[in-house]
């Protein structure tokens, strides 16, 4: 993480936290250096923005990319070397359901994840020859967590007079969904990618992903 916290976690002697700014290559360097041999790779770094995109700053949609798109491939292309050498490992890139359905006032940060689910489908390909996997999983909506406020702007800032009433809507029912993903759901989900073996490429993540994910008329039971 950015600044270790030593508490976020339950303390153990087989868990080692290591600082890591994946917008930084020496800060990449460091932590690979660091960690030693990797087995598996979870990119989960990531920042978000809410609001219209007219909205929006440049200034930040372009660090949304270099967090969510230009810092994952970053730590990619760090711990391919060891892996090709090992021919071994499993790289599992983590997006959002935003991917699987188009969402309102979320242009920037759906822009952002796409792009990596791109990537992750060629980089697949390349990186099977080596029998390394790489994998995406697709969390959805989760309130419990914190992710809303990983951002340096204001929802609030975001949301201008003109697109109040487009708005108001979008967000009761934010206030209100009928699915919602747990971070037991994310973690469900990475170890499935990480042991999978069938080829598959994406992994939803939650209630509400995996009904995204699931084509209209086929999420009954036989």
């Amino acid at each position: 993480m950015r600044t270790p916290n030593p508490d976020v976690l339950p303390r153990s002697e087989n868990l080692r936290i290591l600082p890591l700014d994946v917008t930084s290559d020496e800060s990449i360097a460091a932590a690979i250096k660091a960690a030693g041999p990797i087995d598996v790779l979870v990119n989960n770094a990531g920042i978000g923005v809410v609001g219209a995109f007219e909205a929006t700053p440049m200034a930040h949609v372009r660090k949304v990319f270099e967090t969510n798109t230009l810092g994952v491939m970053a730590m990619v292309q760090a711990v391919i070397p060891q892996m090709r050498e090992r021919r071994s490992g499993a790289i599992i890139n983590v997006t959002s359901s935003v991917t699987l359905a188009a969402m309102p006032l979320a242009a920037a940060d759906t822009a952002s994840k796409k792009a990596i689910e791109g990537f992750t489908g060629s980089l697949a390909h390349e990186l099977a020859y080596f029998e390394i996997r790489a994998k995406v999983v697709e969390p959805g909506y989760a309130p419990t967590t914190s992710f809303a406020q990983n951002s340096s702007v204001r929802i609030e800032d975001l949301i201008t007079v003109a697109y109040a009433d487009f708005a108001r809507p979008v967000f009761e029912a934010f206030a209100n969904p009928a699915l919602t993903t747990r971070e037991a759901d994310v973690v469900d989900a990475i170890w499935a990618a990480v042991h999978d073996a069938s080829g598959q490429l994406r992994f939803p993540a939650g209630a509400d992903a995996v009904a995204l994910a699931v084509p209209p008329g086929q999420n009954t039971a036989a």
